[in-house]
């Protein structure tokens, strides 16, 4: 049967089917990490805590360190094409060890950002910047990117979830990968794992 629509009426159809398949595409959009749009990272409201584990023959007369890292800048690009930003500025990573007394958990502090460890005074700032979001399901990621620590920048894999407007997760790190030779005292009796856990807790900014 032959089509004899107007030049008008051609034009409506064609609208109304792109109104339909603009419907479908939004409501399968799923795989976007949130709402369009950039936002800034909350720095104040934002967590980063990072936990170090101790080992050796000695361990069980050792601490493991818990340590905060606050987060300077950063934003998350909520685009067709999702990516992350976060910048820590190193000499106010800030070592919380409640069962240290001041003094123990001021010389813990001084060795940390001291040339051994961090060497922040050479090395001001970490850094992570992502290349690719995969989601898994739902308000889950697993967020690819690089950390550029100690002067070093490395592959990084963060496993992410989206609860209340939050982004949480975890990832761990080998302090040998970054250049950084894990403590050890009294002759290796007493040392720091080269595996470290990161625990985050980030709040972004309306756009």
């Amino acid at each position: 049967m032959p089509c004899n629509l107007g030049v008008r009426a051609r034009l409506q159809l064609v609208t109304r089917i792109a109104a339909v398949f603009g419907a479908v595409g939004l409501a399968g959009s799923g795989n976007t990490f949130a709402a369009a749009g950039q936002h800034t990272i909350d720095g104040p409201r934002s967590t980063i805590t990072i936990h170090v584990f101790k080992s050796g023959l000695f361990r069980a007369f050792a601490d493991n360190h818990l340590i905060q890292a606050p987060v300077a800048e950063g934003s998350i690009d909520e685009s067709a094409v999702p990516h992350v930003d976060l910048v820590i500025e190193a000499q106010r990573l800030h070592v919380l060890d409640p069962s240290l007394s001041p003094k123990d958990r001021e010389q813990v502090q001084a060795r940390m950002l001291g040339a051994e460890v961090l060497d922040a005074a050479r090395f001001p700032q970490i850094r992570f910047h992502s290349t690719a979001v995969e989601q898994l399901e739902g308000d889950h990621w697993l967020v690819h990117g690089t950390l550029n620590l100690h002067g070093q920048t490395r592959p990084v894999t963060v496993k992410v979830t989206r609860e209340n407007g939050r982004y949480v997760g975890w990832t761990t790190l080998r302090q040998t990968d970054f250049a950084i030779t894990p403590v050890s005292v009294a002759g290796g009796t007493v040392k720091v794992k080269d595996d470290i856990s990161i625990e985050f807790d980030i709040v972004a900014t309306e756009p």
